[in-house]
């Protein structure tokens, strides 16, 4: 029996893809004058096919097919590389990033303020609803 249910496990991970679309917003803010520097961005269908994993189909013959996703370990990180911004190669474009920075910031806090409500029903519930 486990004692965290599984939004927990799934908190946890939009936690983590959260942080790390952070670092690579991040790394592109530095590294915007950087020449022939390409954005990189986190995809978020490695995190969807992970999530989607343990989504399995009840199959009623032997012939259908089964139902199962491949298991990704690893955010998927990519450099853009279709569009160039500046004359020396660099396609960072600041306004661009610094948004993708605000929605993730938003993103983050939302799932650390459900991950509180968690814990804190955890909390009220040690104490017998006290």
């Amino acid at each position: 029996m486990s004692l965290f249910s599984r939004t927990f496990m799934m908190l946890e991970q939009g936690l983590d893809y959260a942080s790390l679309r952070e670092k690579v917003i991040a790394n592109n803010i530095a590294n915007v004058d950087t020449p022939n520097y390409k954005a990189k961005e986190v995809r978020f269908r490695a995190e969807l096919d992970r999530a989607l994993q343990p989504l399995e189909a009840k199959r009623t013959n032997p012939k259908h097919l089964p139902f199962t996703r491949p298991m990704t370990n690893k955010f998927l990180v990519t450099s853009r590389t279709n569009v160039v911004y500046n004359h020396n190669g660099n396609n960072v474009d600041i306004d661009q990033e610094m948004s993708y920075l605000a929605e993730n910031q938003i993103y983050y806090n939302a799932l650390v303020e459900q991950l509180n409500g968690k814990f804190t029903t955890l909390k009220t519930v040690i104490k017998g609803g006290k």
